[in-house]
């Protein structure tokens, strides 16, 4: 898995992401959305609300819900998946939840639910980091008001060695697989999962790792937004012109 010089099988250092693209608004009937590849993962994410929750029995008076949806395609993968939910995805979708509802004003929307889709479309390890992170690019599209765009990244080892950011050889064959979602503002984390045996060293050393990762992609996370909503200069000339000549 990773060889003396520190090199792993897709030749990436132990601390070097796969290459991530990522772009906002690719859906025009939902209220936000955002699409990813991340490696060989390819994810799709919709947002659609907030708006008023069915059943009523499952309002909350005080704050809305936020409902997520985790799936992966039934060609996602090599073998062919069964379609439908199933344990994993209703578990990863569960834990999305939990993360977005940590960060959501949620008190702002009473009586409400926000829907957030996430549909894996092609899968190589990391799918609930991907899936996560596009999803808080699609809330933030949407224009749901958040403490801070989360972002997500895992770390493991393979090999005796901390590895950032798992590959489908290592996610198997490794001895760990560390997910974890943080609010880049604080650190604070809001999901973290495992998977195998890490020493508390190793963790701690592939925690810091996984950190800075994160930061570095919500960076990427922020400037797809901003490519979504910038205005060039040549349009504002052009908007100007129009103006004047009115």
């Amino acid at each position: 898995m990773v060889n003396d010089k520190g090199i792993r099988v897709d030749g990436r250092r132990v601390d070097e992401l796969r290459p991530i693209k990522l772009e906002a608004g690719v859906l025009n009937r939902a209220d936000g959305s955002a699409y990813i590849e991340w490696g060989e993962n390819k994810v799709l994410a919709a947002v659609y609300g907030p708006r008023e929750a069915h059943p009523r029995h499952r309002q909350d008076p005080a704050r809305a819900l936020v409902q997520c949806r985790y799936n992966m395609a039934p060609f996602s993968v090599s073998d062919r998946k069964r379609p439908g939910p199933d344990r994993r995805s209703v578990e990863i979708s569960k834990v999305i939840s939990e993360a977005f509802s940590h960060v959501v004003l949620r008190e702002q929307f009473p009586r409400a639910t926000v829907d957030v889709f996430m549909e894996v479309l092609q899968a190589n390890a990391g799918t609930r980091c991907t899936a996560l992170t596009v999803a808080a690019v699609a809330l933030a599209d949407a224009g749901i008001p958040m403490r801070d765009i989360i972002s997500s990244c895992a770390f493991g080892k393979a090999d005796g060695q901390v590895i950032l950011d798992l590959n489908k050889e290592e996610d198997n064959e490794g001895e760990a697989d560390v997910p974890i979602a943080i609010v880049p503002r604080t650190n604070e984390v809001v999901l973290m999962q495992m998977d195998g045996h890490i020493t508390k060293e190793e963790f701690d050393s592939g925690l810091k790792m996984a950190v800075d990762a994160c930061h570095r992609i919500n960076e990427m996370q922020r400037d797809a937004l901003r490519r979504r909503y910038s205005v060039t200069t040549d349009t504002r000339e052009a908007v100007k012109a129009i103006s004047e000549g009115v």
